[in-house]
């Protein structure tokens, strides 16, 4: 008997239904296909002419994977208006696909700016499935027959009629295969890539051979072949327009204006060509085989005859350019760690071993009997101390800055030093030197935008003189030096009662960035004990006005009925006749024995006299300016006289800030609020003592009516007689109980203004800018002018625009005058949103010197007939903003005929060859007269694109004619051919 078999063996079950990794991979490109609905017949219009590259391209991407093998799918399409499909839908049996009715379409030939198969194809919309990963490639030939076998499955099972692509060989290689199905046609779309060029291939009639033999066409007269061609030629030496910019002469620069760049402005322009070279594109667009002869022998294709023209140029990668240098150096300086006395290798305010900055020195200093006058102030007396101590640390060539350089940057920054008698030095600013824009104009307004400075102003000079020195003299160590000097130059004016030039008079003005507002602190600091010192002269002649604008309250409200309200500040100064110079002198000026002497008994005890006391009170007045109109006093009906009141102390922005974090910090308690109201009435409770010394007797109704008229309201009213009386009472604000205003009222004693103790502190304000200027870092410095320099180089991008007039430019400037002003207007930005400010900048200076190079180069100037001129401006704007731009009237238009001459004056220069080399090569006139073609004008092609088109049948005679269509190009490095052969599969 049979042994019975082991059971297993029996029910060994194979499963075939179970998908295998193919089978997932080609429903997973089905899968996707239906996501992005590219499934059935493809509709649209035939395509315009040039929409390749007017139009919108987009693309959308997903990722599938073979195995663990992972792949991207990318569609890519041109975004088309959806044509309405009714009315077509019986035609679509017999219509062919879209894409195969593309490769036959001629307005899109050669776009300057697409995708590689859309130049190669002239496909609208294809998919691409590539190695996700760039580094991995599909390399064996089984593995690209596998994968366009699934695409061809895929696209049977959906009906879908958009090209599908695979990525095989290396990514750089850029080589696809495809195909498109339609209902019984089929495209296949090959490709050849080489190295090296069969040299049959190199002229039209072999590519015509080759293209005839694949298609392999079983009618006998064979279909015309139509043709479209473009040889592209390269001008790379633009030898007799050498770039006309050279770098500016850093030796010159002291002397004022020397190799393009004035003192005190920015430079602009590229140093090398920013255009490196030009492409003409020569086409034949419509050829019929058989007209023009192209073999290895000889060739018709002569560039001059083509019918079309078209250029682009090759910009230089990120041509060195002057304003963008300068912007990028000083923004490297705001990195910089290191402080002005580490740069410079010694403590920077030093005076052996003493420490000038040393506050009590300083006030000693200033009791000291004032200095004689030095009635020439010149520069080297200013620095004169300065150069001591410099000399004392190190030898005396080695400061970074040398003399001459540093004098003149003093003189740039202090015009008013050269030959201003100390005495005649009341001008408030100075004229700037460089062409600036004039106060009223926009462009002059944008540093309250940027927050930066006027550009008239001292600090803007100050931030392109460091931007200068850091470029040209000695980069870090020169902006620490020049800082030194300039520290010490704002001591020194403060010493000696010298205004600081070019800066506007009044308290600092808060659009302006901080240091900016430092130094008109000083100046407002200077002012005030200018005027004091000379009050003490006794010189009350020639006295400059105080500062105007700080009283909003007391002039706002009632200048119309009271012309004479400005003379209030004229005659300020005279405020400060008695004003001593420290505040401990203050306190003793207003012992009680002296306040006691003049003023009758009665002043201690009705310091505070209640309003309602009828009784006189016998105080001298003291201390007015001038009546207030016709306005008497409510009670004893004198007139009401202005006072002469102190100025609010004028304030930084960084003060304000701690002063309000001060009063928050206060809170909400009773004695908080007490004390805030304290620390902001004291400008208030001043102008009360100065108006109860001016008005004695007088009551707070009074008060009120000149400092704020709004809170006294009158009304008409009929009184017991019947007569109609004005009669007025305070507002309710000022009614409330224990108000600010009326515990101010009653604490104010009878004082005026010269004998109150200072609300500004001149001396103190002083010291601590000073200190504030003197710690300064290099980085600190570069952070605080930034925007003046960025100002600076939008004023001069604009000034350069408006003389070349490219509208895209403006654009960009407008889009970086709103980007700067959101980005600077906040402390401390980030450098990123800095850089992208620069990188901006640096992008329009770039635009502007191609826009020269190519004007240099066209010879737009030189240009005398006017409508051909503004035909070549117009011509060199295009170049500008567009990838290709075509030539009006080819080889004969005003462009064309000077691109032709840049070309023949190329090939003079590079066609002198030795006489020897001449002979020997007189040999091979083949050679020669192939190279040379029908002129030498012209070097060889660059590049050589063909495009051949036909309509036939395949593979059998009776089969559909569908399109057949081939692309070559030709260049030095390699060999291309991409080919779309369609065919019938009714029968096949």
């Amino acid at each position: 008997a049979l042994s019975p078999q082991p059971e297993s063996e029996v029910f060994e079950i194979t499963d075939f239904t179970t998908a295998s990794e193919w089978e997932r991979f080609i429903s997973k490109i089905e899968e996707v296909l239906n996501d992005w609905k590219l499934i059935g017949i493809s509709s649209g219009k035939p395509l315009e002419k040039g929409v390749y590259t007017t139009g919108a391209w987009e693309e959308k991407s997903d990722e599938i994977s073979f195995a663990d093998f992972k792949f991207s799918v990318t569609h890519h399409y041109l975004v088309q208006e959806p044509s309405d499909r009714d009315g077509k839908e019986e035609l679509t049996e017999d219509v062919l696909p879209l894409p195969m009715q593309d490769l036959l379409c001629m307005n899109n030939d050669f776009p300057p700016r697409a995708h590689c198969l859309v130049r190669w194809y002239g496909l609208r919309e294809f998919v691409v499935i590539a190695p996700a990963a760039n580094n991995d490639a599909v390399l064996s030939e089984s593995k690209c027959n596998l994968l366009l076998s699934s695409i061809s499955i895929a696209l049977g099972n959906t009906g879908c009629q958009v090209p599908l692509f695979v990525q095989i060989h290396h990514k750089w290689r850029r080589m696809y295969v495809g195909e498109c199905q339609g209902p019984g046609v089929r495209t296949d779309f090959e490709m050849v890539h080489l190295r090296k060029v069969p040299n049959q291939y190199t002229h039209l009639s072999g590519l015509l051979d080759i293209f005839k033999s694949k298609i392999g066409c079983p009618l006998t007269p064979l279909p015309p072949v139509s043709m479209a061609i473009r040889l592209t030629y390269v001008l790379q030496d633009w030898q007799q327009y050498f770039w006309p910019q050279q770098p500016p002469d850093i030796d010159a620069l002291v002397g004022g204006e020397v190799g393009g760049l004035e003192f005190g402005k920015l430079p602009f322009g590229a140093c090398e060509d920013p255009i490196s070279e030009l492409h003409l594109a020569t086409t034949w667009p419509q050829l019929t085989e058989g007209i023009v002869v192209d073999n290895d022998v000889y060739s018709d294709l002569d560039p001059i005859q083509a019918p079309q023209w078209s250029v682009r140029i090759r910009k230089a990668d990120n041509p060195q350019c002057l304003l963008g240098d300068f912007l990028n150096e000083f923004f490297k300086l705001c990195r910089r760690k290191e402080s002005t006395d580490e740069i410079l290798g010694r403590p920077a305010f030093e005076e052996d071993g003493k420490e000038v900055v040393d506050i009590t020195h300083a006030l000693s200093k200033l009791t000291e009997p004032a200095p004689v006058p030095i009635h020439k102030l010149s520069v080297t007396n200013m620095v004169h101390s300065a150069k001591k101590k410099i000399r004392k640390h190190r030898g005396v060539d080695e400061s970074p800055l040398n003399n001459e350089v540093l004098n003149t940057i003093l003189l740039f920054l202090f015009p008013d030093a050269a030959d201003k008698l100390a005495d005649g030095f009341e001008s408030g600013t100075s004229p700037s030197a460089g062409n600036n824009p004039p106060p009223e104009n926009e462009d002059y307004n944008l540093f309250s935008q940027f927050k930066s400075a006027p550009s008239d102003s001292l600090t803007y000079k100050l931030a392109l003189c460091l931007c200068m020195i850091n470029f040209y003299h000695g980069g870090v160590k020169g902006v620490a030096h020049l800082w030194q000097e300039f520290v010490l130059e704002m001591r020194y004016r403060w010493e000696n009662n010298y205004l600081i030039p070019g800066l506007a008079n009044g308290p600092p003005d808060l659009r302006c960035c901080l240091l900016h507002q430092k130094l008109q602190m000083l100046n407002c600091c200077i002012e005030r004990k200018k005027a004091r010192d000379e009050g003490k002269r006794g010189n009350m002649s020639d006295r400059s006005p105080g500062g105007s604008s700080g009283d909003t309250g007391k002039g706002a409200d009632h200048s119309g009925d009271n012309p004479k309200e400005t003379d209030k500040e004229k005659e300020v100064g005279k405020s400060w006749e008695s004003w001593s110079d420290s505040e401990e002198e203050f306190f003793e000026c207003l012992s009680d024995t002296e306040d006691l002497k003049g003023n009758g008994q009665e002043n201690g005890k009705k310091g505070g006299a209640k309003e309602g006391s009828k009784e006189p009170v016998n105080l001298k007045p003291e201390g007015r300016l001038h009546p207030h109109g016709k306005l008497t006093l409510l009670h004893p009906g004198e007139p009401l006289y202005i006072p002469i009141t102190q100025e609010p102390a004028p304030m930084t922005e960084d003060l304000l800030e701690e002063q309000s974090k001060v009063l928050a910090k206060l809170g909400t308690s009773a004695e908080g609020a007490h004390l805030r109201a304290r620390m902001q009435s004291a400008c208030l409770l001043s102008d009360m003592e100065s108006f109860k010394a001016a008005n004695p007797g007088c009551c707070l109704e009074d008060f009120v009516r000149w400092y704020s008229p709004r809170d006294y309201i009158e009304e008409e009213v009929v009184d017991e007689k019947g007569n109609v009386v004005i009669k007025g009472e305070l507002s309710a604000r000022m009614k409330i109980p224990s108000n600010m205003w009326v515990e101010a009222w009653e604490t104010a004693k009878p004082v005026p203004a010269r004998r109150q103790k200072r609300l500004f502190d001149d001396t103190r304000e002083a010291e601590k800018v000073l200190h504030y200027l003197a710690i300064q870092k290099p980085a600190d410095l570069a952070r605080h002018l930034l925007p003046c320099i960025i100002h600076a180089a939008v004023l001069k991008v604009k000034e350069e625009e408006i003389l070349e007039d490219i509208s895209s430019v403006k654009k960009i400037i407008k889009q970086i005058i709103s980007h700067s002003s959101k980005v600077l207007r906040f402390p401390n930005p980030e450098d990123k949103k800095l850089e992208e400010i620069i990188a901006q900048i640096m992008s329009v200076e770039a635009i502007i010197a191609r826009a020269r190079s190519l004007k240099a180069k066209f010879g737009v100037e030189k240009c005398e007939n006017e409508e051909e001129k503004e035909d070549l401006q117009r011509f060199v704007n295009c170049l500008l903003e567009q990838p290709e731009v075509s030539v009006l009237g080819a080889g004969r238009g005003p462009a064309g005929s000077v691109i032709h001459k840049l070309f023949v004056n190329a090939q003079r220069v590079s066609a002198m060859p030795p006489l020897d080399e001449e002979l020997r090569r007189s040999g091979s006139s083949d050679e020669r007269r192939l190279n040379t073609g029908a002129v030498s004008d012209f070097p060889p092609p660059t590049g050589r694109e063909v495009i051949l088109r036909t309509t036939v049948p395949r593979p059998a005679p009776y089969s559909k004619p569908l399109p057949q269509r081939m692309y070559s190009v030709l260049t030095k490095e390699d060999f291309r051919l991409a080919g779309a052969f369609s065919a019938d599969t009714t029968f096949f």
